[in-house]
């Protein structure tokens, strides 16, 4: 679709500041994505305090079974958010979100431990998580609706600025990891260290939602309450939500086993788990500096050529990397091997937002990319670091887990986006 064709029913920009608009719109999916990075960055002491078993694997498991089971709020929230954003307005929808988040933050952030109120503290986790993932869920379609709709000649570009963004909260994350790790001890972390970067995006919460009441939405009066938004997505629009999904997975898949890196260091390396928020910490940076770059290069030669490219990369990089970190590396290794693999996943994902909002109409846009993203997100990230320490039990896989799961995923999104790229995205968006 061109962006013409894009732009009918959009208002005039009005003089608006594409700079203040991105900040604001990224700033805000920067805080929604903290707690969720410091949920798994943090995985380790969590599991002792609303998870104790009688074996620590047992734990974690049960730890990150629920990082899991909160992403199946993801979808619903795609989908109800997005329907919301379609009807009544981007701005409307990316306020709810954020103060949604705000509020699961903060009651992780307090919660007492198993040991004060036995089996209520883990359920009323699992309750704080799904409003957390319920809101988050509603989050990515409502935030690159608004953007691509602001700037619809430069969408690879400015859409990029979305997983730049998940950058500095992975950044933010590792950050208190790194400073929590250094300057506590185990005991004090387990007692009472793990709760600071929760109450401190708790805290931040109500700054995203004064910023980002102070932008306005790009398009005329949303769609009519008349018109469903949802049917129309599940109706005649399904196999554009598979495409969609399969383009989001290998980049999904990657981000969270990188936030799984902490964890991963510890349970299958016996290294500090320093060396791991190290580790994700470079490939934050990584994240911040080249989503944007990736963006800008596919708006001038073209979307898909440029992913497909970047994935044959990654899938290739993928076992070479895992086969290095299950070596005995040292934690120079360690550092130099996930940047490298957040790099190309950056140069990767930063286009990747843009490809999506390509594949839906501006009266369905928010909730066809609310639900895809969410299935995505749900179905390989969510899941992947569940899956990866459940397949590290089998002998024949052991510390490679990670690499048989991204090389599946990565075969997953390269038929995706071949697929676009031969049946022409700008076909699926009339």
């Amino acid at each position: 679709m061109s962006a013409q064709a894009d732009t009918q029913g959009l208002a005039p920009a009005r003089g608006r500041n594409i700079t203040k608009l991105v900040v604001a719109t990224s700033l805000g999916n920067a805080l929604e994505w903290f707690d969720i990075s410091v949920y798994a960055y943090f995985a380790v002491y969590l599991s002792k305090a609303f998870f104790p078993t009688g074996d620590s694997t047992t734990s974690l498991l049960l730890t990150f079974g629920t990082f899991a089971l909160t992403f199946l709020a993801r979808p619903i929230g795609g989908i109800l958010l997005g329907t919301y954003a379609d009807r009544y307005g981007r701005k409307a929808s990316l306020l709810l979100s954020i103060a949604m988040m705000t509020v699961g933050t903060l009651a992780v952030g307090c919660m007492p431990t198993f040991d004060k109120i036995g089996v209520l503290a883990p359920l009323l986790v699992i309750i704080a998580r799904l409003v957390q993932g319920f809101s988050a869920g509603g989050e990515f379609g409502s935030s690159t609706a608004f953007l691509v709709e602001h700037m619809p000649g430069k969408r690879g570009f400015v859409a990029s600025w979305q997983f730049a963004s998940q950058g500095i909260s992975s950044l933010l994350g590792s950050g208190f990891g790194l400073l929590l790790t250094s300057t506590l001890s185990a005991a004090e972390l387990q007692d009472w260290g793990w709760r600071i970067p929760f109450l401190f995006g708790a805290l931040i919460g109500p700054v995203g939602l004064y910023i980002r009441n102070s932008i306005e939405d790009a398009t005329a009066p949303p769609a009519a309450k008349h018109d469903a938004p949802v049917r129309t997505v599940f109706t005649a629009q399904k196999f554009p939500v598979l495409l969609a999904v399969g383009t989001i997975a290998t980049a999904t898949a990657v981000n969270y086993l990188i936030i799984y890196m902490p964890t991963y260091v510890v349970k299958a390396l016996n290294l500090s788990p320093t060396v791991g928020y190290l580790a994700a910490f470079a490939a934050a940076i990584a994240a911040i500096t080249l989503n944007p770059v990736a963006g800008y290069v596919s708006d001038r030669v073209g979307r898909t050529p440029y992913m497909i490219a970047m994935a044959v990369l990654l899938l290739f990089a993928i076992f070479p990397v895992y086969l290095l970190l299950s070596g005995k590396p040292t934690g120079t290794v360690i550092v130099l091997a996930v940047l490298l693999l957040g790099s190309l996943k950056a140069l990767y994902l930063g286009a990747v937002a843009a490809l999506m909002s390509e594949l839906f109409p501006a009266a369905t846009r928010a909730t066809g990319l609310g639900l895809s993203y969410n299935i995505g997100v749900t179905a390989f990230g969510g899941s992947g670091p569940a899956i990866v320490t459940w397949l590290g039990s089998f002998a024949l896989i052991g510390d490679l887990a990670p690499g048989y799961y991204l090389t599946g995923v990565c075969l997953f999104s390269l038929w995706a986006l071949t697929t676009i790229h031969l049946r022409k995205a700008n076909h699926f968006a009339a």
